[in-house]
């Protein structure tokens, strides 16, 4: 009996000896087959670093303001009789916007001219009497005087009636209107915004130290989110002789002619100063480059040490301004350096990578929307 315990016990050991064997056997195979294991290369879109010369531009931002803008209002109070616009109607210098009961002053206005038709005819009397030395000259200039008081008083009620008739003062586009028929205006009342919009100013600021970059005529473009497939060209028109004493700042106005009428009192736009002078910069495309809280970096394309393949090597790097999809580098790279543009977030040093340029969009300068 304990013969045949023995052998069993030999049988098992010997089994499981045989199954730790083929075990290792099988673990030993997968760590050799893991250590000559190599990822497939990532697939990546790469650019050349070129060397090119871009116009050196200073960056602001500005608020739109019409070259002409004010809320219409009355001079003198009255009651509205009659409204000619409608709200945002398109109109002329000199178009009627608005009239205020004038019934008084057309009375006044009769009896006025009235009196200065009687001072006339007796002022013509005089005149033909003091030839005849009939009247004296005090007499003659007692009737002159009248007439010229009682013409004045009649030009006064005329002025009245006039102020009481709104016009616009020069052409543009109205906004809302304000009041309604019949109601009761005061002096100063508003009755509705008038704006030019052809042409518009954009003002706004540079520091001090690029006051001697600065001269009228430059060239000067413009951007803002309503529009973010439009680029504005305009010109700077006016550079203010006196500097911000608090933030040390010169003001600016440039001038757009505005066309189309996109551009609107009270916007906020994102304005470059194009200056005459052209640097040299070293551009790559801006997807090249990998931001981090410790620096930017990008991923260079060089050959592996065996030839055969291509491998990724992390660069850190300093950049300047940003023309379009491109971002000029002022250290780190030179130029003919290979760098990732696209499948960055993928890459680590020392991976290998295949090169595939043909579903990449290409970058521009020009960029449709533009760069912003």
């Amino acid at each position: 009996m304990i013969r045949k315990l023995i052998v069993g016990i030999v049988i098992v050991l010997v089994v499981a000896g045989g199954l730790a064997a083929v075990k290792a056997l099988q673990i030993k195979t997968l760590i050799g087959a893991a250590a000559l294991f190599a990822p497939p290369p990532e697939t990546i879109a790469s650019a050349m670093v070129t060397e090119e010369k871009w116009p050196e531009t200073l960056p602001a931002v500005g608020s739109v303001s019409a070259a002409q803008g004010v809320m219409v209002a009355p001079e003198i109070g009255g009651k509205v009789t009659e409204i000619a616009f409608e709200s945002g109607a398109t109109v002329q210098q000199g178009d009627l916007l608005l009239r205020l009961d004038t019934s008084s002053e057309a009375a006044q206005l009769r009896a006025a001219e009235a009196q200065a038709e009687l001072a006339r005819l007796n002022a013509e009397r005089n005149r033909k009497l003091r030839e005849d030395k009939t009247v004296s000259q005090s007499e003659l200039d007692a009737t002159e005087a009248t007439l010229t008081q009682a013409q004045a008083n009649a030009d006064a009620i005329r002025a009245v009636i006039q102020k009481k008739t709104i016009r616009a003062p020069f052409a543009g586009q109205l906004g809302i209107r304000l009041v309604n028929l019949g109601e009761q205006l005061s002096a100063g009342q508003s009755i509705v915004s008038l704006q030019s919009l052809s042409p518009v100013f954009v003002d706004f600021s540079l520091p001090q130290q690029e006051f001697a970059k600065l001269q009228t005529g430059l060239k000067v473009s413009a951007v803002l989110d309503a529009y973010p497939t439009n680029q504005f060209d305009g010109e700077l028109a006016a550079i203010n002789p006196d500097l911000d004493a608090v933030t040390r700042s010169v003001r600016l106005r440039a001038k757009f002619e505005n066309a189309g009428g996109l551009l609107r009192a009270g916007m906020f736009v994102r304005v470059s100063v194009i200056l005459p002078e052209e640097k040299p910069v070293l551009a790559i495309p801006a997807t090249a480059i990998l931001s981090a809280p410790f620096g930017d970096s990008v991923f260079v394309i060089t050959p592996a040490a065996d030839s055969t393949n291509l491998v990724a090597q992390q660069k850190f790097i300093r950049t300047g301004r940003m023309h379009g999809d491109f971002v000029s580098v002022e250290t780190g790279l030179k130029a003919g350096d290979k760098v990732a543009t696209a499948g960055i977030f993928k890459l680590r040093n020392g991976v290998k990578v295949n090169e595939n340029n043909e579903t990449t969009p290409k970058p521009s300068l020009s960029p449709n929307p533009p760069n912003s």
